[in-house]
C-alpha cells in the first residue's frame, strides 16, 4: 500500500512539474502583454471576462492568473471592481487545460519530451519556451498515463474503496474531496486528472467526478488567499471576490449534476472528455450567469469584507 502511495505522489509532483515547465514557457513568451492586456483592457466586466479567459488560457493556470490579478490590484494598476470580470474569465479559461489533457496522447509523449529537451537546449528565446511547453505538456501525460494504471490497485485497498463509494453516492462529499485536494497540491487541473484517472477505470461515476471538479474551484481559491496576505484590502478582496463566486455557482450548480451529466454523455462516450466538457460548460454558465449582476456582487463583497480603502 505505502508503495501505491508513493507512486501516486510521484505523480502528481510529474504532473506538477509539467505544469510548472509548460507555464513557464508560455509565460516567457508574453509575459508583459499579459499584464499590460489586464490592465488595459478591463474597463467593463465583459471585457474583463474575456481577456481573463484568453490570458488564463494563453498561461494555463487559474492560479497563475488571479496572483498576477491579485498583485495588480495591490498595486493600484486595477481596481477590485476591474479585476471581478478577469476572475470570471480565469474560471472558463481553465477549461482549455482540461480539454487538452482529456484527450490521450500516449503516443505523442516520447516526441514531445524529446523535442522539448532539444529545443530547450537552444540559445534563441522563443525556440527554448517552445521546449518548455513541448517538455512539460510530455511530462503532464506521462502523469496522466501513471495516475490511470494507479486508479485500480488504489480503490482495490478496502479503505480507499470505501471512501470512493461514498462519494459515488454523495454529491457533497465529492464537491468537499474536490476541495480538498485542489487546496493541498495547489492545481484544480491536477485534482481533475485523478479524477479522470478514477473513471478511466470505471472506479468514479461521472457525478461523482463532477463534484470533485465543481470542489476543485473552490480548493484553487486558496492560492489568491495566500497570494493576498500582507496586501491591503482591495487585493483581499479579489481573494474574496474569487471565493464567492466559486462557492456560490457550485451551490446553485449542485442540484443539477445528474443534468449536467446527461448532456456531457450526449457529447462523447470518452470518460476522460465527458469530465473536461463538464467543467467547461459549468465555468462558462457560472460566469456568463454573473455577468450582469457584477454591480450587485461588488457590492455583496464590500458590504461583507469592507471597502478598498481600509
Amino acid at each position: 500500500m505505502q508503495q501505491l502511495f508513493s507512486l501516486f505522489a510521484v505523480y502528481i509532483t510529474i504532473f506538477l512539474f509539467g505544469m510548472t515547465v509548460m507555464r513557464a514557457g508560455l509565460v516567457n513568451l508574453s509575459q508583459d502583454r499579459l499584464k499590460l492586456a489586464l490592465i488595459k483592457m478591463t474597463s467593463t466586466p465583459f471585457k474583463g471576462l474575456l481577456v481573463g479567459t484568453i490570458v488564463t488560457a494563453i498561461v494555463q493556470s487559474s492560479s497563475a492568473v488571479m496572483v498576477i490579478t491579485v498583485g495588480l490590484v495591490a498595486a493600484s494598476y486595477l481596481t477590485f471592481k476591474q479585476s471581478i470580470g478577469i476572475i470570471l474569465g480565469t474560471n472558463i479559461g481553465t477549461s482549455f487545460t482540461t480539454e487538452i489533457i482529456a484527450f490521450n496522447l500516449t503516443s505523442g509523449i516520447i516526441p514531445m519530451l524529446i523535442i522539448g529537451v532539444i529545443l530547450m537546449n537552444m540559445k534563441k528565446h522563443v525556440a527554448y519556451c517552445i521546449g518548455c511547453v513541448s517538455f512539460g505538456l510530455g511530462c503532464i501525460f506521462v502523469a496522466m498515463q501513471g495516475l490511470e494504471t494507479l486508479a485500480y490497485p488504489i480503490a482495490s485497498i478496502p479503505t480507499a474503496h470505501n471512501f470512493l463509494q461514498l462519494t459515488n453516492e454523495n454529491s457533497f462529499i465529492a464537491v468537499g474531496v474536490g476541495a480538498v485536494l485542489s487546496a493541498l497540491i495547489q492545481s484544480s487541473t491536477a485534482t481533475t486528472a485523478i479524477a479522470m484517472g478514477f473513471m478511466s477505470d470505471q472506479i468514479l461515476a461521472l457525478p461523482a467526478g463532477i463534484g470533485i471538479v465543481l470542489g476543485a474551484n473552490i480548493g484553487t481559491c486558496f492560492t489568491a488567499i495566500l497570494a493576498s496576505v500582507g496586501s491591503k484590502n482591495s487585493a483581499k478582496l479579489v481573494a474574496f471576490a474569487h471565493i464567492w463566486l466559486n462557492i456560490i455557482g457550485v451551490l446553485l450548480f449542485l442540484p443539477f449534476i445528474g443534468w449536467l451529466s446527461s448532456i456531457s454523455i450526449s457529447l462523447t462516450a470518452l470518460p476522460n472528455l465527458q469530465l473536461a466538457h463538464a467543467g467547461t460548460i459549468f465555468n462558462i454558465i457560472s460566469s456568463v450567469a454573473v455577468l450582469p449582476f457584477v454591480p450587485l456582487f461588488y457590492k455583496f463583497v464590500i458590504a461583507l469584507h469592507g471597502n478598498e480603502q481600509k
